[in-house]
C-alpha cells in the first residue's frame, strides 16, 4: 500500500499521528453526509424501505470487516457505552466478578456498576504477560471480561484467543472493546467467537461521531434491550401496523439496535467508510503503518523514551514513555511548534497513525522530540 493522504483533506504541514483520538474524515464520507443532508430537503422521496437499506449494508460491510458470518448480529449503536450497556444488563451471571485492565477506558468501566470490578495491572514481571493475568485471575466466579484488543494508552496487545479459551472453560462471557483496533489491525471474529464485540465510529472506522457498530452473539439472544424503541420490536417493518403493539422484540442481535438507528445522514457515512476499508483491509492497513512507523520507533528507544517490545503490542498505535530527566512540558511545547499531533494519556505520549501518513510525519515526530531533550 501506498500513502493515502489524497483521499483527505489533511494538510502537508501538520503531522497528524492521532487517529485514536478521532480519525479525519474522508472525503468521500464527508460527500455521502452532504447527500444525506441534501436528502432531508424533499423527504416525499424518502420510502418506508429506506428506512433499512442502508442498514443492512452497513451491517453486511462491518460483518465483512471483522469475519462475522451472521450479518444481522451486528447492529447500529450511537456509542461504546450504549453497546457496553446492553451487554452489562443482560449477562446471564447477575453476580460475581468483572474482570477489566488497569486504567481501561471509563465507558468500558461505568456499565459494570453493580458487579464486583476487579482491575487486572499489566505484570512488572516481564516474564508474564498482560493476558496471562487476566487468565490467572479468572474463575467460576467471575461473570465477564469486559476487555480491549489493544489498550487505548500504549498499544499493548491482549491474546483474545488464549482469554476465549479460558472464559469458555468457567462459563464467564467475554465482551471486547474494539474501538482502537477494528479496521487498523486484523480481527477474526468466526475464530475469536466473543459474546459481544461494542466498536465507536469515529476512530479507527472513519466514521462520523455519534455512530458505532456492536455484535451479540447467542448468549443475548432472548434479552431485553436498555432502549424500548418501535423500530426494535417485532414487526416493525410494517408501519401501517405499528399501532399494533407489541412485547416481542426483534429476533437475535437486533433487538439492541438504537431508536432511529436509519439515520440517514450518518449511516451512509459509516457505510462509505467501512466500504473503503474493506477495499483496503485491515491487513494491509496494519503493515502500511508497521513499515513507516518501525524506523521511528527505533530512533526513540535511542534517544532513552520507553516503548514496549513489538511483539506485545500493536502495530497501529503505540505509547511512548520518558523518566524524569525529561521535561514533559518542554515535549508538549515542542510537538506544538513542530505542527505535530498526538494525545497524551496517562503516562504514554500516544501515537497513532495510518494510511494518510508517511515517513515524513514520522520523522517530524522524532526531530520534535529531539528538540526538547
Amino acid at each position: 500500500m501506498k500513502c493515502q493522504r489524497d483521499k483527505f483533506m489533511l494538510s502537508r504541514k501538520v503531522a497528524y499521528l492521532n487517529c485514536a483520538y478521532m480519525s479525519p474524515m474522508l472525503k468521500k464520507v464527508e460527500n455521502a453526509g452532504r447527500k444525506g443532508i441534501a436528502a432531508k430537503r424533499k423527504p416525499h422521496k424518502i420510502s418506508t424501505e429506506d428506512f433499512f437499506r442502508d442498514t443492512e449494508k452497513l451491517r453486511a460491510q462491518f460483518a465483512k470487516l471483522v469475519n462475522c458470518p451472521e450479518p444481522n448480529r451486528n447492529v447500529i449503536i450511537p456509542s461504546v457505552s450504549y453497546g457496553m450497556a446492553n451487554a452489562a444488563a443482560n449477562l446471564p451471571k447477575k453476580k460475581g466478578r468483572v474482570l477489566l485492565a488497569q486504567d481501561q477506558f471509563p465507558s468500558n468501566r461505568y456499565p459494570w456498576d453493580g458487579y464486583q470490578i476487579d482491575m487486572i495491572e499489566k505484570p512488572v514481571d516481564r516474564s508474564k504477560t498482560w493476558s496471562d493475568a487476566f487468565i490467572d485471575k479468572l474463575s467460576s466466579d467471575v461473570a465477564a471480561i469486559s476487555i480491549s484488543h489493544t489498550h487505548w494508552v500504549d498499544g499493548s496487545l491482549f491474546d483474545l484467543q488464549r482469554i476465549r479459551e479460558k472464559a469458555s472453560e468457567v462459563e464467564a462471557a467475554l465482551i471486547i472493546d474494539g474501538t482502537q483496533s477494528i479496521g487498523a489491525l486484523p480481527f477474526d471474529l468466526s475464530s475469536i467467537k466473543p459474546d459481544a464485540l461494542v466498536v465507536a465510529g469515529y476512530k479507527w472506522l472513519f466514521g462520523p461521531y455519534s455512530s458505532g457498530m456492536a455484535y451479540y452473539g447467542e448468549l443475548f439472544d432472548e434479552g431485553k434491550p436498555i432502549e424500548n424503541n418501535w423500530i426494535n420490536r417485532k414487526g416493525s417493518e410494517n408501519f401501517g401496523g405499528l399501532v399494533k403493539y407489541t412485547d416481542a422484540f426483534q429476533e437475535g442481535a437486533l433487538r439492541y439496535e438504537v431508536g432511529e438507528h436509519s439515520n440517514f445522514i450518518l449511516v451512509p457515512m459509516l457505510l462509505a467508510a467501512i466500504k473503503q476499508l474493506n477495499r483496503w483491509s485491515p491487513e494491509a492497513v496494519s503493515l502500511y503503518i508497521e513499515q513507516i512507523s518501525e524506523p521511528a520507533i527505533k530512533e526513540m528507544l535511542e534517544m532513552g523514551f520507553e516503548i514496549e517490545e513489538k511483539e506485545r503490542r500493536s502495530p497501529h498505535l503505540f505509547g511512548i514513555r520518558f523518566d524524569k530527566r525529561m521535561d514533559a512540558k518542554k515535549i508538549q511545547k515542542s510537538l506544538k511548534d513542530h505542527k505535530v499531533n498526538v494525545s497524551f494519556r496517562g503516562d504514554a505520549i500516544r501515537i497513532s497513525p495510518h494510511v494518510y501518513n508517511d515517513a515524513r510525519d514520522l520523522s517530524k515526530l522524532t526531530r520534535a522530540l529531539k528538540a526538547a531533550m
